[in-house]
């Protein structure tokens, strides 16, 4: 298994991802890391709450990642959107995604985001829970219509995203705009630099 050259004493950093938005949001913190997408399949469970289901699925593709690339820090994160104590994933079609959208118009929902960060040689490991509240714009079936033009619902729990036409939608958000878009950067800078990572400076002097 390839990866990046490492600052020396610093140890090379894999996001266990496949999400653009987990990967913007690390580059342009200023991280330097490997992208390897985990391929074990996500726990969905409704004895489970949002939280234990997230924090699940970020523990199971950081292991999967860190068993292949023991001397690595692996990041694994999961994100799920929940309305009223029910939990709404990535739509199958564009028809659910309005679908969606129509439930979640002029209403608040939670964006729970789980992390979980191991370094296999050392047997450590921390996960972390961050929740975000989401207030949507009223939005008519036009409105609706109009942002899915815009957007590829399908990739996005929720159907939609924060960032970019989010502020067509959304009204305001009440916690960390980071977790909404997939990652909570606080926490998660301060648990990477528990690890020996921070970012470059070259990067994040850009």
């Amino acid at each position: 298994m390839g990866g990046l050259r490492t600052r020396p004493g610093v140890p090379r950093l894999i996001l266990a991802s496949g999400s653009p938005r987990r990967r913007e949001l690390l580059a342009k913190a200023g991280y330097e890391f490997d992208l390897i997408g985990a391929e074990t399949d996500e726990v969905s469970s409704e004895w489970l709450t949002i939280k234990e289901t997230t924090a699940c699925n970020a523990m199971r593709k950081a292991v999967e990642i860190a068993q292949k690339a023991p001397e690595a820090v692996v990041l694994g994160a999961d994100t799920l959107v929940s309305l009223d104590g029910h939990v709404i994933g990535k739509p199958g079609t564009l028809a659910s995604a309005a679908m969606i959208l129509q439930r979640l118009s002029g209403r608040a929902h939670e964006v729970w985001t789980s992390v979980f960060v191991c370094h296999h040689a050392s047997g450590r490991a921390r996960s972390y829970q961050e929740m975000s509240r989401v207030y949507f714009r009223r939005l008519d079936r036009r409105a609706i219509s109009e942002y899915l033009a815009k957007v590829d619902p399908l990739d996005k729990a929720g159907a939609y995203a924060a960032q970019g036409h989010g502020v067509e939608i959304i009204e305001r958000i009440e916690g960390s705009y980071s977790n909404v878009v997939g990652l909570p950067m606080e926490e998660t800078a301060r648990v990477l630099r528990a690890f020996g990572i921070k970012p470059s400076r070259r990067r994040r002097d850009r």
